[in-house]
């Protein structure tokens, strides 16, 4: 009895000390604090923008972290001069199906002058706000996983499954020589990736948005002609009126798709949008343009966005014969469009439903993390996660940044470190929750593996 009796005051005390271990885990102190803001300064300050990316100096501060933190780590060219990094913490059950977690390094150029701090300087204001070119978009994302593992692996936490960690170019100018590539190599082949998690938004309330699918990006260019003429005459077909007259039919859907938003019938992912980018007519001339002749040539560019639930063969029908119809001296070419649909012809859209256990995970992860998370939404815009989604694998956006407005591509972009702090940990819950996972019917694992 003496023995049991000490058995119970044992296990008493160990479950009373056990929450002060698991809270010592995902609370640092205050210099710990500094030490992590002082390493997402330091990648801010790396000068990544388009067009002229610092690819070099950004690979070897993420060599350096991997390094601390004894991940396998690998560079890889696929395009001379845009490197992709891949870090890998191994599972101790090689034979599941590992997770990878992608960001890309590169960010969207900035105009200095209109930010109240310089975007390199990631510079922390009164109330702890980070304000850099890439603190949204979306270098916190990269960093939030780089610090996530440095607090687990001290807390003896092991993965069974492989984590991957990818961080890749090039995705602010479309991904060519990054992710599209990487999707269809030998090497992410060999990597065995069953789910992938990218960027989302910030949202300016309390709950995580998750997005699992997105909108492709079409980019239409349509042109008119007609019989060029004197300034002072009148005319039908020329080839501005022709122009303008496409512009007004395409301005009227615009208004249509949008009113859904205003309404708040719908999300901005669930609809078409469309934006005129360009414009070019005119005959050149020393001083500006021949202001007295009518040009015989017209043309405008836009921006359309397509969700995967869209017709597309209804848009493209409504394109050939209402924007751009050859009645009226008209003619369209495509210089980007996107599919919505993968290579077995499967609409480019994640499960959210008991189907796809990785949504399930996900929310539970964010909940335990005491995250709240909103509705399932479309991500209004294009990122890397067309690409894996394109080979067949379920890809979920998220970016954990609540309270926080929307400022990617934005003047004065960033992110307050409270926030940033947070969302490591959310990360770190993710991370357990994923690598953990193991699918029904394969719980008796060989010992060995563990």
């Amino acid at each position: 009895m003496e023995k049991l009796s000490n058995f119970n005051h044992l296990l008493f005390f160990s479950l009373l000390l056990f929450p002060v271990l698991i809270n010592s885990t995902t609370t640092p102190t205050q210099d710990e604090q500094s030490q992590i803001i002082s390493r997402f300064q330091e990648y801010l300050r790396i000068n990544t923008a388009q067009p002229a990316p610092d690819y070099e100096k950004s690979t070897q501060f993420i060599l350096t972290q991997a390094k601390s933190l004894s991940l396998e780590s690998q560079v890889i060219e696929f395009v001379q001069g845009k490197p992709l990094v891949i870090l890998k913490w191994p599972g101790s059950h090689p034979s599941l199906p590992s997770i990878l977690l992608n960001s890309h390094t590169d960010v969207v150029p900035s105009e200095h002058s209109k930010w109240l701090h310089p975007p390199l300087g990631a510079h922390v204001d009164e109330q702890g706000n980070i304000f850099a070119r890439g603190s949204q978009d979306m270098k916190c994302v990269g960093m939030q996983y780089l610090e996530a593992i440095r607090k687990l692996k001290p807390s003896g936490f092991q993965p069974k499954r492989s984590l991957y960690l990818s961080f890749v170019p090039d995705e602010e100018i479309g991904g060519h020589d990054g992710v599209e590539k990487l999707a269809h190599s030998h090497v992410f082949k060999s990597m065995n990736v069953d789910i992938v998690l990218d960027e989302g938004l910030a949202s300016p309330n309390e709950n995580y948005r998750l997005f699992y699918a997105e909108r492709t990006t079409w980019w239409l260019v349509i042109k008119a002609t007609g019989a060029p003429g004197h300034g002072a005459k009148l005319y039908d077909n020329s080839a501005m009126e022709n122009l303008f007259k496409s512009i007004e039919i395409i301005r009227r859907f615009r208004a249509s798709q949008f009113d859904l938003v205003k309404a708040g019938l719908k999300d901005e992912g669930d609809i078409i949008s469309v934006n005129m980018a360009s414009l070019k007519a005119g005959t050149p001339s020393p001083t500006g343009f021949v202001m007295n002749l009518q040009p015989s040539e017209a043309e405008a560019g836009f921006d359309i966005r397509v969700p995967p639930t869209a017709n597309v063969e209804s848009l493209e029908k409504r394109i050939a014969e209402e924007w751009a119809p050859a009645s009226r001296n008209m003619s369209f070419e495509f210089k980007d469009k996107g599919t919505t649909v993968d290579y077995l012809g499967r609409p480019l859209i994640t499960a959210t439903d008991s189907s796809n256990p990785w949504w399930t995970l996900l929310e539970e992860a964010i909940k335990k993390a005491n995250g709240k998370v909103g509705k399932p939404e479309i991500f209004p815009a294009s990122t890397d996660v067309y690409y894996f989604r394109r080979v067949g694998l379920p890809a979920i956006g998220f970016s954990p940044m609540a309270n926080t407005p929307i400022l990617l591509h934005d003047h004065n972009e960033f992110l307050n470190q409270a926030e940033y702090l947070k969302g490591i940990d959310v990360y770190m819950s993710i991370i357990k929750e994923y690598t953990s996972y193991i699918p029904p019917g394969r719980e008796n694992l060989p010992r060995d593996e563990f």
